[in-house]
């Protein structure tokens, strides 16, 4: 823990965001000494931490330390550095001092004891308080200045108009671009900093793709789950890459959990091509030689539905895909039918909207900061949480990265202070 000289107590930090990365810059720089204020342009804090524990909150994953660092692709180095001043193992002794326990399900993934996000985030923000931390909600931040003297003017919209204030060190957790509902829409990008090359556009990540379904095809199945199936694609260098798990056909193309883990690379490949072709085993447990003998059996009276059902295990939803992409006489061609189940051809156009994504990639661009993630080109202002440029799978680690960008954003702002402090006292 950092103590701070006497005059700390007179310096103070703002910090601009109130999701993870924020609340726990916003927890750091307090316990330093200094003076900490809050502001949120939603009513409330950790809106979109609430709602991604809808379902079960997901806090971390409990894989080792060199595997979950390699989750984050070509920014694992850097991640790897926060991570290591706050990873898995932190963040759970951290929720167990808000009196949260925690457990490791059978896929590694973490959990509170009760699945759920509120009681975390209301125990965290209850302690935050009595620790002397000021929220200033409905405050939405509209620009940054350094200021001659070397402290940092922020301004603000709000219900009451336009307000500006002032402090010696800021350090910003406004999140990407996707579920802007929450709070979270990019309009920080047109603001933050004069420097364009500084920040890489928002892009979606773990997000949804668009293929061109028949009006048959969506109005029947959309919403429907396809599991188990095993998703494959050949990357621009000829390298195949297969998953098994589970897709949503939706009215649009394909989401869920399996597409997913795979849409960065499969987002960057639409960009350089314009497509990508994807094939689907949509019977990924069964033999492809008995599969074809098993089709190929006389069906007698047995409609052809039936008779896939029976002899391939195929429901409706894998026999209205076959016929997506298969003519009808097709069907009569046991080898063409087997090999298409086994390998169907999908062409993925678009990804889904930003907006709709469960994350973003893109933001402040690592290079634009030091290693303290201050921006070099604003002293005294820094970045945390999913507004810099990584991206990182579903299954925790994305909030574990939140969670230690915004640690390691306060600690730079305590020591850049403390030097600051020393220099002039």
């Amino acid at each position: 823990m950092i103590v701070a000289p006497e005059s700390a107590s007179h310096r103070r930090i703002a910090v601009v965001g109130g999701g993870p990365a924020g609340l726990m810059a916003a927890e750091v720089a307090r316990a330093a000494g200094f003076e900490v204020d809050l502001y949120e342009r939603m009513g409330s804090v950790g809106r979109k931490f609430l709602l991604a524990g809808k379902g079960g909150l997901n806090l971390t994953h409990g894989e080792p330390a060199a595997d979950f660092a390699q989750r984050y692709a070509e920014r694992s180095a850097e991640v790897g550095a926060w991570l290591d001043g706050f990873g898995a193992g932190a963040l759970r002794d951290w929720a167990r001092e808000l009196g949260v326990e925690t457990f490791v399900g059978s896929s590694g993934r973490v959990f509170p004891a009760d699945m759920k996000a509120a009681p975390l985030l209301r125990g965290w923000v209850r302690r935050l308080r009595a620790q002397g931390l000021r929220f200033h909600v409905e405050h939405r931040c509209v620009g940054v200045a350094r200021r001659d003297d070397g402290r940092i003017d922020l301004k603000f919209s709000s219900a009451g108009g336009e307000l500006q204030a002032q402090a010696d060190a800021v350090i910003f957790g406004l999140g990407g671009g996707s579920w802007p509902e929450l709070g979270s829409d990019g309009s920080w990008t047109s603001w933050l900093t004069p420097d364009a090359d500084a920040i890489a556009p928002l892009r979606p990540s773990n997000c949804g793709f668009e293929l061109d379904w028949s009006a048959h095809f969506s109005s029947r199945f959309a919403g429907q789950p396809l599991k188990p199936v095993v998703l494959s694609w050949d990357d621009a260098q000829g390298t195949r890459h297969s998953q098994q798990g589970e897709l949503m056909i939706t009215a649009a193309g394909l989401e869920g959990g399996l597409i997913y883990a795979m849409s960065a690379p499969l987002r960057e490949a639409i960009a350089a091509q314009g497509r990508v072709a994807i094939r689907l085993d949509l019977a990924p447990n069964q033999d492809a030689a008995k599969l074809q003998r098993d089709i190929g059996l006389y069906r007698g009276k047995r409609s052809l539905s039936e008779h896939l059902r029976r002899a391939a295990g195929l429901d409706s939803l894998r026999i209205g895909l076959l016929y997506e992409v298969l003519p009808k006489d097709a069907f009569n061609d046991a080898v063409q039918l087997a090999a298409t189940i086994k390998a169907l051809p999908l062409t993925l156009r678009r990804t889904r909207p930003l907006a709709e994504a469960i994350s973003s990639a893109g933001g402040v661009r690592l290079a634009a900061l030091d290693e303290q993630l201050m921006l070099r080109a604003i002293p005294g202002v820094f970045c945390a949480g999913e507004m810099l440029d990584w991206e990182a799978p579903t299954g925790g680690y994305l909030l574990t990265a939140c969670f230690a960008s915004g640690r390691r954003a306060a600690l730079g702002a305590v020591g850049w202070l403390h030097r600051n402090l020393r220099d002039t006292g």
